[in-house]
């Protein structure tokens, strides 16, 4: 219908099926940002924010994303993935996350990447979110992804 994959020649929805497809390495890495107040920088920075230290927790919740995405995102195959990892960066306005996944398999890890990197920042937001709830997420983006039949791409 449409040549995206996850329809049908009919329109409805599907996961694809990626059996006959050749195993290969990919990986996949993502980005985001969140902006805030000096107030709330300075409690991550500091790890002093009342629930813990918030680039920890949001550096395990950026894992367990990783790990649940299939059960996320509804056309996602599961993936046993070999590599997540999930780097912050406390900057002058506010943390920068950047998610790494990998898996040597049948299909992509872009979406464990972006899933990563959305939840970490999510986290951040939940952990200080007492002392600004003007936070900001945005920029959340692919930066690259390598292997599979398509080759790699890198974010312009």
């Amino acid at each position: 219908m449409t040549g995206l994959t996850h329809l049908d020649e009919t329109g409805a929805a599907r996961m694809v099926d990626v059996g006959d497809k050749t195993a290969t390495k990919r990986q996949a890495v993502a980005t985001g940002r969140i902006a805030m107040s000096a107030e709330a920088l300075a409690l991550v920075r500091d790890a002093s924010a009342n629930k813990g230290d918030v680039l920890a927790v949001a550096r395990v919740a950026g894992i367990m994303a990783a790990k649940r995405t299939a059960e996320l995102i509804p056309l996602c195959h599961p993936l046993p993935l070999s590599k997540v990892t999930i780097d912050l960066d406390a900057t002058d306005t506010g943390v920068t996350v950047t998610a790494t996944c990998a898996t040597t398999g049948q299909t992509g890890v872009e979406m464990e990447a972006l899933t990563a990197a959305t939840v970490a920042l999510l986290t951040v937001y939940d952990m200080v979110k007492a002392v600004d709830k003007a936070m900001t997420i945005d920029g959340v983006r692919l930066l690259t992804k390598t292997g599979g039949k398509s080759g790699d791409w890198v974010a312009a």
